[in-house]
């Protein structure tokens, strides 16, 4: 397993993650399987947005031991009421579920307290301008939250959350058929053919091209969601992009994005978390999308590097994706400040990921 800094914070996570909402409704010893397989395995991220009552106390139960070394989004927003999930904006009910959060899992922290689901700007306005957001910062202050995340699938709402300063973490649905759309196709509408059909698609979606960079520039951790598409993408008849897709090609995928730390996959039995776990030991051409990609109509990327990395081996082994990602977030830099190109212009976080690499352009022959 390979771990990657999450943003900004302290964090170190596992490339692989767990997402744990299929894990709601199964008996206590399932949950218990499902998450000792992962974290044998060297998985420390899990996202536990669901506020059923079991589930938590099941996760909690398993996790004894462990805590130390696992880090939990939480999702702050999302209750249980009435029997059923809820989302909700409502302070009271949101403290309770906080609570009740540290009390099932049996602790006093939560790694990333996650805003949850914030899609439209009703939503933002109902958090980024409420009492709302003032117990989430609270709460980072007291030290029951260590870092604020927001979860999205939008990318201009996204954007606007990131640019607040206040965000440490997003948690983002990526994958290369969502990242073909553009921000007015809704959630639902992302998992049908009819924006695929309907819309002139050309590549990447400059929105999400600008969400994923300003994360990368401001240090905003991304962690993903949806990454297979709710498996979609696995199956040529299913598929969007009209073309089928391996699980460890759309993991790589996400994890090639700017600011991407860890791709989170939901699994409900050991053996799912074990062939989620086949990406850490997949070879590159294994991982190697971009050939499968070029072959469906509504994908382009021509002019641009896909950070595959399929152009490897280099002979004086420099990471040329790498190089490519960091040029264009420089290049991006500059078209925003509208300035000319000097070493000022470009985001000292950049600079300093590029001096950092092993190998850098300079040395190609």
């Amino acid at each position: 397993m390979q771990y990657r800094k999450l943003g900004r914070t302290d964090f170190m996570v596992s490339e692989v993650g767990l997402g744990c909402e299929h894990l709601e409704g199964m008996a206590i010893d399932a949950v218990d399987k499902v998450v000792k397989r992962a974290l044998e395995q060297g998985v420390n991220i899990l996202d536990v947005f669901m506020a059923e009552p079991n589930v938590r106390s099941y996760i909690g139960q398993a996790l004894q031991g462990h805590r130390d070394n696992v880090i939990l989004q939480g999702h702050i927003g999302a209750a249980w009421l009435g029997g059923q999930y809820t989302r909700t904006r409502d302070l009271q009910i949101n403290q309770t579920f906080v609570e009740d959060f540290l009390e099932r899992y049996r602790t006093d922290y939560i790694d990333v307290g996650m805003i949850h689901f914030v899609d439209s700007d009703d939503d933002y306005q109902a958090v980024f301008n409420s009492e709302l957001i003032d117990y989430v910062v609270g709460l980072k202050k007291r030290g029951v939250v260590r870092s604020i995340g927001v979860s999205s699938h939008q990318p201009d709402i996204a954007l606007k959350a990131v640019e607040t300063g206040l965000v440490d973490v997003l948690m983002f649905s990526l994958n290369p058929a969502f990242d073909l759309l553009p921000s007015s196709v809704t959630l639902e509408e992302q998992f049908t053919e009819k924006p695929f059909q309907t819309l002139d698609l050309k590549g990447l979606a400059p929105a999400r091209q600008r969400l994923y960079e300003a994360c990368e520039m401001i240090g905003v951790g991304v962690t993903v969601m949806k990454a297979l598409a709710g498996g979609t993408l696995l199956n040529e008849q299913l598929s969007p992009l009209g073309t089928a897709l391996s699980p460890v090609q759309c993991m790589h995928y996400a994890l090639t994005r700017p600011a991407v730390a860890s791709a989170l996959i939901g699994c409900r039995t050991p053996d799912e978390v074990d062939q989620a776990l086949a990406y850490t030991t997949s070879s590159a051409r294994q991982r190697d999308f971009s050939e499968v990609l070029s072959q469906t109509p509504v994908y382009s990327s021509k002019g641009r590097c896909m950070y595959c990395n399929h152009c490897l081996p280099c002979p004086v082994n420099i990471d040329i994706a790498a190089v490519m990602k960091y040029l264009d977030l420089a290049e991006a830099a500059l078209v925003r400040s509208d300035q000319p190109a000097s070493p000022s212009t470009i985001p000292a976080t950049v600079g300093d990921h590029y001096r950092n690499l092993e190998h850098r352009a300079d040395q190609c022959i």
